[in-house]
């Protein structure tokens, strides 16, 4: 293993360097909700049935969680959120966040809202990705079907091919723009199909530059051969392999699938075991020329990327790799890395306050469930408030 680089993810000043004082106690007050779990449970409850019932919470929501972990309801409040990022280095990728309504109206809309992300991106330097999920363009039960190796109906068939025209359109027309673009992983029973729309793509848009991107989620146990599989193919059809790796994010759902169907869980036995393979797939990665987005708030893995990239002669200014967090998470990481010159991407989730809620209700559910997540973030937080105090003279 490579000598781990000086760079320190403690430097606590530069990752909240962005955050005024009244900013910083708005991220106080979220950490330590989402610090304990009942509070944070008991949160996410109310905040339901509060838009059930019509409530006006919307405000205290913008206040609140959706203000922290989302950039705005519009693209021009996303946008203004990612130029924000961009005055201290780090770049962005506009996201959005409304899950569909599972008809063909609201995929075609989740389709043109995602071109307009791809045209904002063509005229900001700071957003050199767009990004999308295959399941807002299509229906997730056909994908099912078709991975199955089911027979589609009629019009199954052509709902299917509406849903592949959507997403080669997304990547048309980022290929014509010159962005990058992210296909996000989802669930193991319906990923073959993702994953086959995504290597269409390349072979047609990633000859000269890696424009196309899949998504590895790495707490699967057959995610690294999957991995240098594609690789691979890659290499043997001649196209640039792009790809996003991340830990995964639909560990409790497999599971609980598996068990209700009855067939082997998907999932590594151990986090230790999504953690070595997370580290040998960046490995990997960078050994064999594949364009890397790194999508981790482990504080290793990023040392891990650091080192190889020294190891490797890779410039930091480079758009071979990436690292990526998502916006209101793990600023000490992405702020120190942007300090020090390394390409660094936030995912900055936006859409209306009432439809990102399923966004916001993993983000709660994983803050409290990734071991000491939330209480490392909140414990940076209080004393970043007290190292502030003690810099002004603060009692």
């Amino acid at each position: 293993m490579p000598a781990k680089p000086n760079i320190s993810f403690e430097n606590l000043k530069v990752a909240f360097a962005s955050k005024s004082d009244s900013e910083l106690r708005k991220m106080y007050m979220v950490f330590a909700m989402l610090n304990n779990k009942f509070v944070s449970n008991l949160g996410i409850a109310l905040t339901n049935l509060g838009f059930r019932l019509h409530l006006p919470i919307k405000g205290i929501m913008k206040q609140t969680m959706f203000g922290h972990f989302c950039g705005g309801e519009t693209i021009a409040e996303s946008t203004s959120a990612a130029q924000k990022l961009a005055e201290y280095g780090v770049e962005s990728t506009l996201d959005y966040s409304v899950e569909g309504e599972g008809d063909e109206a609201s995929y075609d809309q989740t389709c043109a809202e995602i071109l307009k992300t791809i045209e904002k991106a063509e005229n900001q330097s700071s957003l050199p990705f767009a990004v999308f999920k295959v399941t807002g363009l299509g229906d997730y039960q056909i994908m099912t079907k078709v991975q199955a190796g089911e027979t589609l109906s009629k019009e199954e068939s052509l709902a299917f091919d509406r849903m592949k025209k959507r997403v080669d359109q997304l990547c048309s027309t980022a290929f014509q723009k010159g962005v990058k673009i992210l296909v996000d992983a989802e669930e193991s029973w319906f990923q073959d199909v993702i994953d086959e729309l995504a290597y269409e793509a390349m072979e047609k848009y990633n000859l000269e530059t890696c424009i196309v991107y899949n998504t590895y989620q790495m707490y699967r146990h057959d995610m690294l051969a999957r991995l240098k599989a594609a690789e691979a193919t890659a290499k043997a059809k001649g196209y640039l392999l792009g790809a996003k790796l991340v830990r995964g994010a639909y560990m409790e759902k497999e599971a609980e699938r598996a068990a209700e169907m009855g067939y082997q869980s998907p999932i590594q036995p151990s986090k230790s075991a999504t953690d070595r393979d997370y580290d040998l797939g960046v490995e990997f990665c960078i050994e064999h020329g594949v364009y890397l987005v790194s999508g981790s708030h482990n504080e290793a893995s990023n040392h891990l990327v650091i080192a190889l990239m020294e190891k490797h002669g890779i410039d930091r200014n480079s758009d071979w790799v990436f690292f990526a967090q998502l916006y209101g998470m793990s600023d000490n990481i992405s702020f120190n890395l942007a300090d020090a010159g390394y390409r660094v991407l936030k995912y900055v989730p936006y859409g209306p306050v009432e439809k990102v809620m399923p966004y916001l209700i993993r983000r709660a559910s994983e803050n409290s469930s990734i071991a000491g997540q939330s209480s490392r973030e909140f414990s940076m937080i209080k004393r970043e408030i007290t190292r502030r105090k003690s810099e002004d003279g603060r009692p």
